[in-house]
């Protein structure tokens, strides 16, 4: 049985017409989970109730809470519903659950995470680069790294400068496992306005100064000081732009 009333559970009502209704099903169940509108423990409401309010079928509702069972989100108790798992328990990667959780990160403990996690996996990957990485991939990372002291005047240009001599690193790195991971955490918390922050005045100047020791390191084949640098550039730009809400999950 759910652990509250319905209405409590839905407070909006039916919904019209859904365009592209699967995915935006989907959407809406996941975001009910990730942000508490139904907790962890409890349980979705039934098939039916969920087929009045989003106006669709037991089909459709069927295949949503399958496609949520697969991100880890609930777990289907045969004649009790559909129960929300513990976060442990969800894929975090999963591009669906990992998007709501930065749309609805208040504190921004998501975000601080997330660099926390990116800072120690390049940092390894950079590394990796410095030990064994070829010289036609520090040709290549060297030039996403002229382009960025070309492009420092063109915001945009300079920040796809910056995406690519990121990306160019995790591949020469070649660990695969660590780079799938990392470039997640990379790539889509940049969609996210709190991701952008509040960048200081001279955050250019810097960013380029702190590639340009990422490089300098990884060039001169010292694996330890590519690893700090690198480190210190994504916790430090983090920092740099991270607006003052919320308790923070970042070191001194």
């Amino acid at each position: 049985m759910p652990s509250a009333p319905i209405d409590a559970k839905l407070a909006n009502p039916r919904r019209g017409q859904i365009d592209r209704i699967g995915v935006r099903v989907l959407e809406e169940l996941v975001e009910m989970i990730v942000t508490g509108a139904v907790a962890v423990g409890e349980f979705l409401p039934p098939e039916q109730a969920l087929c009045d309010e989003f106006g669709v079928s037991r089909t459709v509702i069927r295949e949503c809470i399958k496609r949520i069972q697969e991100k880890g989100l609930v777990v289907v108790a045969q004649g009790r519903g559909t129960q929300v798992r513990h976060f442990n328990d969800w894929n975090v990667l999963d591009p669906d659950v990992f998007d709501a959780l930065v749309r609805h990160d208040e504190s921004l403990g998501v975000l601080d995470e997330v660099s926390v996690v990116r800072a120690a996996l390049e940092g390894v990957m950079a590394g990796e680069v410095a030990s064994t990485g070829s010289p036609e991939s520090l040709i290549l990372i060297r030039g996403h790294l002229e382009d960025m002291r070309r492009l420092q005047d063109d915001n945009p240009a300079f920040l796809e400068a910056d995406k690519d001599f990121h990306l160019a690193t995790m591949s020469a790195s070649r660990n695969r496992i660590a780079a799938t991971i990392a470039r997640s955490f990379f790539v889509r918390p940049r969609q996210s306005l709190r991701w952008e922050g509040n960048n200081p005045e001279d955050a250019v100047e810097r960013t380029l100064a702190e590639h340009e020791r990422v490089f300098a390191a990884m060039e001169a084949g010292d694996p330890t000081a590519a690893r700090v640098a690198m480190e210190e550039h994504i916790l430090g730009s983090w920092r740099r732009r991270r607006l003052p809400d919320g308790d923070h999950h970042l070191h001194p």
